[in-house]
C-alpha cells in the first residue's frame, strides 16, 4: 500500500491534485491507516497512472470520466472510446490551426519592427490595434 505522497512521486502528480481526483469522484475515496492516513494500491496507481497520461494528451475531466466508464465495461465496443478519441483529435487540430495563425502573426509583426525607440515600435501598435492583424487568430486554448 502506498502514500498519497508516494503515489504523488510515481505518477508525477502533485498531492492536491490527488485529492481534487477524489473530491470529483475520478479517484474512488481510499483506503485509510488506523490514523487516517490515505493508502493508495495498484488499481488506484493504474487509474491515476491513466488519468495523468490522458491530461497530458489534453482530455477533459469530463472526457476522462467517460473513458474511465468505458474501462469498466471491457466487452463494450471500442466505438465510443474512439468517438472521445476522434473529437480530442479535433480540438487538437483546432488548436494548431489557431497557434498557427498566432505563429505567422507574431512573425510578421516582428519582421515589420525595425524602430529604434519604442515609441515607433511596429509590434506595440499591432499589440494595441486588433484591426492591425491579417488575420484573426481568436482566443488561443
Amino acid at each position: 500500500m502506498l502514500a498519497i505522497g508516494i503515489l504523488a512521486k510515481r505518477t508525477g502528480t502533485k498531492v492536491q491534485t490527488i485529492r481534487y481526483y477524489e473530491h470529483i469522484g475520478l479517484m474512488p475515496e481510499p483506503g485509510r491507516t488506523e490514523g487516517g492516513q490515505r493508502r493508495y494500491g495498484d488499481a488506484e496507481l493504474d487509474r491515476l497512472s491513466f488519468i495523468r497520461h490522458s491530461r497530458q494528451l489534453g482530455f477533459s475531466l469530463e472526457a476522462i470520466r467517460e473513458l474511465l466508464g468505458l474501462s469498466d465495461t471491457p466487452d463494450r465496443s471500442c466505438a465510443d472510446v474512439d468517438a472521445i478519441a476522434q473529437k480530442q483529435l479535433r480540438q487538437v487540430e483546432a488548436r494548431l490551426v489557431r497557434l498557427e495563425a498566432l505563429r505567422v502573426e507574431l512573425q510578421r509583426m516582428i519582421g515589420a519592427c525595425n524602430a529604434d525607440r519604442v515609441a515607433d515600435c511596429r509590434i506595440l501598435e499591432v499589440l494595441r490595434d486588433h484591426e492591425e492583424c491579417l488575420a484573426d487568430h481568436g482566443a488561443t486554448a
